[in-house]
């Protein structure tokens, strides 16, 4: 397994009147962050748990419009690739391919809108509550806004560790 120092694209998205989104913390895109080949889903699960987002799952993106109030979430792409909405209605769309990483903070909306049938994506979460997963309907807006606000900043990059890039744009003032 290969890292490579990339620099994140960073996206920050409003609120939708739907998905809350995060008003603070840009949504981070590392691509070809990580060398394919081997078993990436085992790279990428020992870089996570490295970072001490050790949280993990094996599975594919849900897709439908969803987010967590509670919880940031990285997602490492293993093999295949999806397009995926970010954001929301009014986000943008990514094509992820395997080596890619992207860090969803709190709130932030994500839907897989099509993959190919071998695809395999590593989730971790950062230490904290059980992530929960809402969908943006009405009854579950009391109290979103206040729970992605006071969701604490990871104690690392998941995939540079302290002085990773997440950490520099997290804390940066904006």
């Amino acid at each position: 397994m290969a890292i490579h120092q990339v620099e994140p694209q960073g996206h920050l998205f409003e609120d939708d009147g739907t998905i809350p989104n995060n008003p603070r913390l840009p949504f981070l895109v590392y691509g070809g962050a990580l060398t394919p080949g081997g078993d990436l889903a085992e790279s990428f699960e020992a870089v996570f748990a490295a970072n001490g987002w050790d949280r993990s799952w094996r599975n594919g993106i849900f897709p439908y419009p969803h987010f967590h109030s509670n919880a940031h979430e990285v997602l490492g792409i293993c093999r295949g690739e999806a397009r995926v909405r970010f954001g929301g209605a009014n986000g943008v769309v990514i094509t992820v391919t395997p080596g890619d990483v992207v860090v969803i903070p709190a709130g932030v909306g994500h839907q897989n809108l099509g993959a190919t049938d071998d695809l395999l994506v590593v989730g971790a979460y950062p230490p904290g509550p059980r992530w929960d997963r809402c969908t943006g309907k009405a009854d579950e807006r009391p109290g979103v806004l206040e729970r992605i606000q006071a969701v604490p900043l990871p104690p690392a990059d998941p995939l540079y560790g302290e002085d990773g890039p997440l950490i520099q744009r997290w804390l940066a003032p904006g």
